[in-house]
């Protein structure tokens, strides 16, 4: 079997993490590292994007792990290297049960929703959890701080944090929630997957979109931002069915 690692190694958790799996798989699996790793191991790595990898290992936090779906197509095992980590599915310190199940085949891939994000008809970078816009008047005439185009996974996110709904990451749908908005009558709302979410500025003037927390692109505020479902969807390794305990452990520490 064919791995892929990426963490950061200016983290110190992830990358004593990363130097435990390498070491775990390194006899009897083929191992790519991400070219920033593979520096600090003194070896030649490869760009996440340019791997072809039947399996890729995020270690580190939620943010590790949407980076690695954002530029890979692969099945992606979040390890989790320091504190709750949503997105993870193990911990560091339980890793090696969970590698031998992989090489087995004991696992299933949970495949969930992306946003394809366009701005005036350029494709940008696909989203897991939310596409940000920040700026001072946005769509429906909502004035606020911005607006947040989430998928169900990023429902437990920054669109939570907002006010916006806990969806199930088993169906299919795109919320927007206005960030402090200056009317309290202005509600999350809910979009089929099938639709179209158009974000325009009322009155144009700089500001930013921001995919992921991963990439950030700066617009004049003149463009159409489009969020639709992507073609793309992320896929999970997942030994376990526990969503609403997470939410119930990721509550219990705000």
């Amino acid at each position: 079997m064919k791995f892929g690692i990426t963490a950061n190694p200016h983290i110190p958790s992830a990358l004593d993490s990363a130097k435990d799996v390498v070491a775990r798989l390194e006899p009897v699996h083929e191992v790519t590292l991400e070219s920033d790793l593979a520096r600090v191991f003194g070896r030649t790595g490869m760009p996440l994007a340019h791997m072809k990898a039947d399996v890729v290992l995020a270690i580190g936090g939620d943010g590790t792990i949407l980076r690695a779906l954002q530029l890979s197509d692969s099945k992606v095992l979040g390890i989790n290297s320091g504190s709750l980590g949503f997105l993870a599915e193990v911990y560091s310190g339980e890793v090696d049960q969970y590698l031998d199940r992989i090489a087995r085949g004991d696992y299933r891939v949970e495949e969930r929703m992306r946003l394809k994000v366009t701005v005036d008809g350029e494709r940008m970078f696909d989203c897991t959890n939310e596409a940000v816009v920040h700026t001072a008047h946005v769509v429906e005439r909502v004035r606020a701080d911005g607006v947040i185009v989430a998928t169900p996974t990023g429902s437990t996110s920054y669109s939570m944090s907002a006010g916006g709904p806990i969806v199930d990451p088993h169906l299919d749908a795109i919320i927007v929630t206005a960030i402090a908005p200056f009317k309290p009558a202005s509600r999350p709302h809910v979009f089929p997957a099938t639709g179209q979410v158009h974000v325009r500025l009322e009155k144009p003037k700089e500001c930013l979109l921001v995919m992921d927390g991963q990439h950030e692109s700066t617009l004049k505020g003149t463009e159409d931002v489009v969020l639709t479902a992507s073609e793309r969807r992320a896929k999970f390794i997942r030994f376990r069915d526990d969503f609403y305990r997470r939410i119930e452990e990721k509550l219990s520490r705000q």
